[in-house]
């Protein structure tokens, strides 16, 4: 059967499929939040806000990415190099078990590590909220609220607004939100449609370290977080200003009082010390430069500079929409019936939202609750997890059209070689750097305080991917000197690490883990998870070496090393699949001590690596495919992000949809920890919530639309059957390109490549029609296709348009 051809291909029309997502993207509620998981989250970057929408009284959770609690510290331990040689030789002679009693002795870091998930008062530091803005309504009682009409709630994903209305005695009541992208404040307008009908008090709270303070136009909060050794630690300061249209306000105990206004602007600007130690001033002038604009001004330009970003990329999904629905309702309904395609397009667009809200050029990455916390000691202290979960934050931000927003990450990566040298030196005696499976914005690269989960090495390796896949999709020499060191001085440290294995004379890691699993010990069945040569740790490094390589050749740098390189990889251990059929997770066949475990680390080469593909190594992507049913469906809520990831590289896009429901499954009151699902705000509940799985899940729906790791453009590799027509527009492949694409019945039917780079892009062509007609720039051009492969060269800016018929 072939598609029917469009004569006007050429002219990209994606309303033309009528998605069920071409409408505005919103989530909405009917009512107030009940809890923090059903606000709306509201960030630029760098500082956020959560409105519950609450009537008598409303509660603002603020935040600022860079507050943080704890300091700098040494926490490698000076003793640990002199107890590796006899880990190493335990673990040659098989005996982990001994080995995992002398690591969790003497392999650990200095001082109280991460303080078990609990370091807000100890060096390693917690990420924290800033505080809350409250408005009450002293005329409205919370008897009243069930007196309310017409009661909507809703953030937009195209505006990156929120906004809450109600009807209250005959009267309509209004507020935005908003964190300017522009103008670097939160601003926030209340309205009554009666003229002076506008009575509120306004004020900040936090749960410690706060003193507040009026000012002759506003309000202060400020205060200092304590460092890790009971002394003064990072600084932070909100500030509010309120300008009125009629009625007046006045400042008394340390609140605003609104009386008899038609409207209320507040402009919040926040900021910490953290690399700005004049901070204060810098408030101060923000404020003043956006009290000097309109309300439709501020709002103007905000969305004038989040639209840069958002409105990069269009997806359509034709079939049932359930945006009739308020969310929470939706996902019920979802859950029962899992047709609605339009919440797939919106999960999609909300991954990207968050991510745009998350990161910001010249600030931090997502933490592990992206830039969102309503407390001062926020779940695992909010921190950045190496061993998936920081790494997970990322994964759309290339193919979703968002590579900027790569870049605190990738600043983060190289701001730990130096602390990671130090720790290269404490606890392997090696060269080059090393950072293991947790880190924070001071700099800490040594392994956990308990060696079960925070003993895997090879964090520093996986993030250096990063710094590679960023080079892939936009290929740029200068940037590529930039990284290089990085990466060359992580090779240096495996290279030099690595010890060579008795049975097979393999190089390997030693000691490891595979990340929080455990093993049963052969005869004893004792449970271990100290290990040498885990599967993931030879996958990162074999591709950690391989992009080296490529790098030094393409940089003409560092010859000998290459060849070093080049050297050891061939004596990496190779995945293996073991008697059920599976793909090994360590060196020998053992026995999981939790069969249905959330980690899934040895499938690495297949998502995000590419060393297992269905095309190039068939016999390991079967035993891929063997893993994760034996692994199961379930799991956190990252967990189950990434198996949509994993099905999509495996091509089967009907078992990558089916793991896509998994993880939309409603986690509507108690949640416990082996279900992971979705919140009414879809917030990812790992649980509690962990933005991880958003940012996952948004990757794994781009997995099914579009693949280039293999250095081929695949089109719909993994569509599923509910998604057999429909549109997208701006995606990013490897090679430096954007793709729309355009599909009905599951059949292509036109396609468009712009390149940002020159280069020669190799696109697989549909089994349906191998004749496609193609244009560059407008003028048609012959086809070269070989095997199945279309070449298309272009040259930076140019444009290839695709149609089968």
């Amino acid at each position: 059967m072939k598609t029917k051809f469009i004569p006007l291909f050429f002219i990209f029309i994606l309303a033309s499929c009528h998605g069920t997502s071409a409408g505005p993207l919103r989530l909405w509620f009917d009512t107030p939040a009940s809890v923090w998981e059903e606000t709306l989250p509201l960030g630029n970057g760098r500082i956020g806000a959560m409105p519950d929408g609450g009537i008598s009284r409303e509660t603002i959770v603020l935040n600022d990415i860079t507050l943080w609690s704890g300091s700098a510290q040494d926490a490698d331990n000076p003793s640990a190099a002199g107890y590796l040689p006899e880990i190493r030789r335990l673990l040659l002679r098989g005996k982990n078990d001994e080995a995992q009693d002398l690591v969790y002795k003497t392999f650990v870091c200095k001082g109280k590590g991460s303080g078990q998930g609990n370091g807000a008062n100890v060096p390693y530091g917690c990420f924290q909220m800033l505080g809350n803005l409250t408005i009450e309504n002293p005329e409205v009682t919370a008897a009243l609220d069930a007196s309310v009409l017409q009661y909507h709630r809703e953030l937009s994903l195209n505006e990156a607004v929120a906004s809450c209305s109600y009807v209250l005695n005959g009267i309509k009541y209004s507020r935005e939100y908003f964190s300017s992208f522009a103008d670097d404040v939160v601003v926030i307008r209340l309205q009554s449609e009666k003229k002076g009908r506008l009575n509120l008090n306004v004020s900040f709270d936090r749960p410690e370290r706060a003193g507040y303070k009026i000012l002759p136009d506003g309000l202060q909060m400020s205060g200092q977080l304590n460092d890790g050794h009971n002394g003064p630690g990072m600084r932070y300061e909100a500030r509010m200003k309120i300008v009125l249209s009629g009625g007046t306000v006045k400042y008394e105990n340390n609140r605003a009082v609104i009386i008899g206004a038609n409207e209320a602007i507040l402009l919040i600007a926040m900021g910490t010390d953290y690399r700005n130690p004049d901070f204060e001033s810098g408030l101060k002038e923000k404020l003043e430069k956006a009290s000097r604009k309109s309300y439709s001004q501020l709002k103007k330009d905000h969305f004038r500079s989040y639209g840069k970003l958002f409105d990069r990329v269009d997806l359509m999904l034709e079939g049932t929409g359930r945006d009739d629905l308020p969310t929470g309702k939706r996902l019920l309904a979802f859950a029962e019936q899992p047709t609605d395609a339009g919440l797939s397009a919106l999960y999609f667009q909300y991954g990207r939202y968050l991510l745009i809200s998350s990161s910001r050029e010249g600030c931090l990455p997502p933490n592990l609750q992206g830039l969102w916390a309503n407390t001062v000691q926020t779940p695992w202290n909010g921190d950045y997890h190496m061993n998936i979960n920081i790494q997970m934050n990322l994964w759309p931000a290339e193919v979703a059209n968002l590579p900027e927003l790569h870049k605190p990450l990738i600043e983060l990566t190289k701001s730990l070689v130096g602390p990671g040298m130090k720790t290269a030196k404490a606890f392997y005696n090696a060269d080059g750097w090393v950072a293991h499976m947790m880190t924070t914005i001071w700099g800490y690269t040594a392994p956990g305080e308990h060696p079960s989960w925070g003993a895997t090495n090879t964090g520093g390796g996986w993030m250096c991917q990063h710094l590679w896949e960023h080079y892939l999709f936009q290929p740029d020499p200068e940037y590529l000197k930039e990284i290089y060191p990085v990466l060359r001085e992580s090779s240096r440290f495996f290279s030099g690490m690595l010890i060579e294995e008795p049975e097979h004379g393999w190089l390997v890691t030693a000691p490891s883990t595979s990340p929080e699993n455990a093993f049963l010990m052969p005869g004893t069945g004792k449970a271990v998870a100290i290990c040498m040569g885990p599967t993931m740790d030879s996958q990162i490094i074999r591709e950690l070496f391989s992009n080296t390589i490529a790098a030094s050749k393409l940089l003409k740098a560092d010859t000998a090393f290459c060849r070093e390189l080049e050297s050891k990889i061939y004596k990496l251990p190779p995945e293996q699949i073991g008697r059920q059929g599976q793909l090994m997770e360590w060196l020998q066949d053992y026995d999981e001590a939790e069969p249905h475990h959330r980690h899934v680390s040895h499938l690495y080469g297949l998502h995000p690596g590419n060393q297992i593909t269905p095309g190039q190594t068939p016999a390991l992507a079967d035993a891929a495919r063997v893993t994760l049913e034996r692994r199961g469906d379930g799991g956190t809520g990252w967990s189950r992000a990434w198996k949509v990831n994993f099905w999509a590289r495996l091509k089967d896009g009907n078992r990558a949809y089916k793991l896509l429901t998994h993880l939309l499954e409603p986690s509507h009151g108690p949640v416990n920890y082996v279900k992971g699902g979705t919140s009414p705000n879809l917030f990812c509940s790992h649980p509690p919530f962990q933005i991880d799985g958003n940012f996952g899940g948004c990757s794994g729906i781009a997995e099914m639309l579009l693949q280039s790791h293999t250095g081929v453009i695949e089109l719909l590799p993994a569509i599923p059957g509910l998604w057999s027509s429909g549109s997208f527009r701006g995606l990013r492949v490897r090679g430096g390109a954007e793709v729309d694409l355009e599909w009905k019945d599951q059949l292509l039917c036109k396609a468009a490549i712009r390149a940002t780079a020159d280069n020669t892009f190799k696109l697989y062509l549909p089994k349906q029609a191998t004749s496609p007609d193609l244009k560059i720039n407008g003028k048609m051009q012959p086809v070269y296709q070989k095997d199945g492969i279309l070449s298309i060269y272009l040259r930076k800016g140019d444009e290839a348009r695709i149609g089968w018929n």
